[in-house]
């Protein structure tokens, strides 16, 4: 049998400096869960843009080389339409980074508010799930992305399978795309086309990939835990 405590003690309410602490950071819990949809949902809507804007990129260069014949006209409006779709792919790409630390920082505010109802009732941490400390491992946990950090080609396929990734890579083709168009406008040899659409390809990634490290980096440096895991040792 449960032990409930004193006969009556379940009836009484809780203090009125708990009660108001409850109210306040309920009401901050549920406002953090709103902006994380809110995240979510630009995320989302920011993809759909891209590859809404690709597929009618696509669609508008068919009838163009069906009329032109792929012709010197057709490569003219190719460039034109892919370095507007490479300018699209990339601001997508920095502002779904952007969107994931948001919704890192939404999450560490939710940790806090754990750890705040922890502190008013100790004994309920047994039922916590997700982790009331607000380091990154503790972001992590609450994340469900505390699993063993994939090494060589796993992580690879990880980086791919976000958002950020899967548009990046589909940013990448469209600069190797545009850079084998500009040598063959340039009446280029076929392998120095080649070599330009390699190039491009992988001097995309590169670049992107770097962006988002560099945030990722300036983040976490401004980042300073107030509940981590492990309690600073206070000076002697």
């Amino acid at each position: 049998m449960i032990d409930a405590g004193p006969v009556g003690s379940e009836k009484q309410p809780p203090p009125l400096e708990a009660a108001g602490a409850l109210q306040v950071l309920a009401t901050e819990h549920w406002s953090l869960l709103a902006t994380r949809s809110l995240t979510y949902n630009e995320s989302l809507s920011r993809v759909t843009m891209f590859l809404a804007v690709l597929s009618g990129a696509v669609i508008a260069l068919a009838l163009v080389a069906q009329a032109d014949r792929f012709g010197q006209t057709f490569v003219l409006i190719a460039i034109l339409v892919l370095s507007v779709l490479l300018f699209v792919g990339v601001a997508t790409v920095a502002r779904l980074g952007t969107l994931n630390y948001d919704d890192m920082r939404w999450v560490i505010g939710m940790n806090r508010i754990r750890h705040a109802y922890i502190e008013l009732f100790p004994q309920l941490e047994r039922y916590f799930v997700a982790s009331r400390y607000d380091d990154f491992r503790g972001m992590a946990m609450t994340m469900g992305a505390d699993r063993p950090e994939p090494r060589g080609l796993g992580q690879l396929a990880h980086g791919v399978q976000t958002l950020p990734g899967m548009v990046g890579i589909i940013v990448s083709v469209v600069a190797g795309a545009l850079g084998a168009l500009i040598a063959d406008a340039l009446k280029a040899p076929t392998a120095v086309a080649v070599a330009a659409a390699v190039g491009g390809f992988l001097l995309t990634v590169a670049l992107l990939l770097l962006s988002l490290f560099r945030s990722f980096v300036r983040f976490r440096a401004g980042f300073a835990p107030r509940f981590p895991r492990e309690e600073p040792a206070k000076p002697q």
